[in-house]
């Protein structure tokens, strides 16, 4: 019998709010030892995440869209509001700055062969596990699978 995303997944994994201060997201992260926490409301629902490659854009910083100068007035050769997002996640002070805010997800009675597929063609490392609520009851990452993998169980 196939396993199901249950049968693996870290059930009530750690979470952040979106208002958490960004410092107190980063010292989880190191602390526990993950490289990303699901971001949740008051009720418990999925509002997004926030991963290792989120927090980069701190260090990073953001390169200024391509303009050009005529007569005083700067034209931009490219779209400048998506540079205001890049500038707000750079910036960002809480969790809401620069989490992702659209998560791809998983159902508890899904296969690990469907999650695995979806972390491939999405190139992500984790999922949140959802119920019919839409509120978070776990997370699945490669490392689940893998280890899965390794003890012949799939």
């Amino acid at each position: 019998m196939a396993k199901t995303v249950a049968d693996i997944m870290t059930p009530n994994p750690i979470s952040v709010t979106p208002k958490t201060p960004l410092q107190e997201a980063i010292t989880l992260l190191v602390e526990k030892k993950i490289s990303g926490l699901p971001v949740i409301d008051e009720q418990g629902k999925l509002v997004g995440m926030i991963s290792e490659s989120d927090l980069m854009w701190q260090e990073t910083g953001v390169e200024t869209p391509p303009y050009i100068m005529l007569l005083d007035s700067v034209i931009y050769l490219q779209n400048p509001t998506r540079y205001e997002k890049e500038i707000h996640k750079a910036l960002g002070q809480i969790v809401e700055d620069v989490m992702s805010d659209r998560p791809i997800t998983v159902q508890s009675d899904q296969s690990v062969r469907e999650a695995a597929k979806l972390m491939h063609d999405k190139r992500i490392r984790r999922l949140p596990v959802l119920d019919q609520k839409g509120k978070i009851i776990g997370i699945i990452t490669q490392g689940d699978i893998v280890r899965m993998m390794a003890a012949g169980e799939s």
